[in-house]
């Protein structure tokens, strides 16, 4: 199946050739490159070249300027790319192949190196990313981050205008793309392959936009968790800093959680929020009786997996009896 790449940039004069002939040399003879400039002012310029379509915009903001370019891509598949990163050969042929391959994928991503000044902490969130390669893998660790690197992706054009493609707004364009598509029942997934490399430099908008604070994504997961959630009770596994924040999103969500749950017998008892905190052992016999749910916000390296460990030691199911959302 064909691919368009869609790849968006605004002042990118220092890597966006290189990243347009690392995306052309892997192209097939039926692909084509949509570049879109987003209002430039530093020269930046896509080159000339029979398989690039330009599109220019007035500085419309990443959203505005991917849903600007998806307008001018043609083919069934769309494959992201950044204007400072690198695609390695063999990419855009492996992911299209997997998307041929399974009807159920909306997003075939894959694997990442990084390239330029990474820190330790987003070597261990691409190291989480990398880990994380089946559908299963994907939906169980959606509310926990965004499971996968955006200009590694390839999507299915009808997945994504079944969920109403790119949308504006006050969080991460993709993650919230990520969260609608499995919600409405999409599989996303990634080849354990490293066949991207991502730049990491100060003026990466993945770490320096408010739309990609910490406290956005919070919020951003909270929204797209109380729907889940519904009117169906639940409690907070974790009454420390992580767990009454995401507390406080889920109430402006529109949803309250019934108890806390933590291993402190310090915190055992008392009210977080006007709610009790209950004993471990407490809320998982109260899950197992009553189908109430349990959302873990466990932010301690290693919190999570030892949680996850123990409810399922106890034959409760992820995404039926509890969901990690930290």
């Amino acid at each position: 199946m064909p691919v368009s790449v869609l790849l968006p940039f605004r002042n990118a004069a220092t890597t966006l050739e290189e990243a347009i002939a690392t995306t052309l040399a892997d192209l097939r003879r039926d692909d084509e490159l949509v570049v879109v400039d987003d209002g430039s002012t530093d020269g930046a310029v896509a080159p000339s070249d029979p398989r690039i379509v330009t599109v220019r915009t007035p500085g419309l903001g990443v959203a505005g300027a991917l849903a600007a370019g998806l307008a001018r891509c043609r083919h069934p598949y769309l494959a992201r790319m950044d204007a400072d990163d690198r695609t390695l050969p063999g990419r855009f042929a492996a992911q299209a192949a997997a998307l041929d391959a399974d009807p159920s994928l909306a997003v075939i991503a894959s694997q990442v190196a990084l390239i330029g000044a990474p820190g330790p902490g987003i070597e261990r969130f691409v190291a989480w990313q990398n880990a994380l390669v089946t559908p299963a893998d994907h939906a169980r660790s959606i509310f926990v981050e965004s499971p996968l690197c955006h200009p590694s992706a390839m999507l299915r054009r009808s997945a994504l205008d079944a969920v109403g493609g790119f949308r504006a707004g006050p969080f991460a364009e993709d993650y919230d793309l990520w969260l609608r598509l499995v919600a409405a029942g999409w599989s996303i997934a990634k080849l354990p392959r490293v066949l991207l490399e991502w730049r990491i430099h100060d003026a990466n908008t993945t770490w320096n936009d408010p739309r990609t604070s910490i406290d956005a994504l919070r919020r951003l997961r909270a929204r797209h968790l109380a729907v889940l959630i519904g009117e169906r009770p639940f409690g907070i596994w974790g009454a420390g800093r992580e767990g009454l924040r995401l507390s406080r999103a889920l109430e402006a969500a529109g949803v309250r959680p019934a108890f806390f749950v933590d291993i402190d017998p310090k915190k055992i008892g008392r009210i977080r929020h006007d709610v009790r905190v209950i004993a471990a052992d407490t809320a998982i016999d109260r899950v197992g009786f009553t189908r109430e749910l349990l959302v873990i916000a466990v932010a301690t390296r290693g919190g999570r997996d030892l949680v996850r460990g123990r409810l399922e030691g106890e034959n409760l199911v992820e995404r039926v009896d509890f969901v990690c959302a930290a």
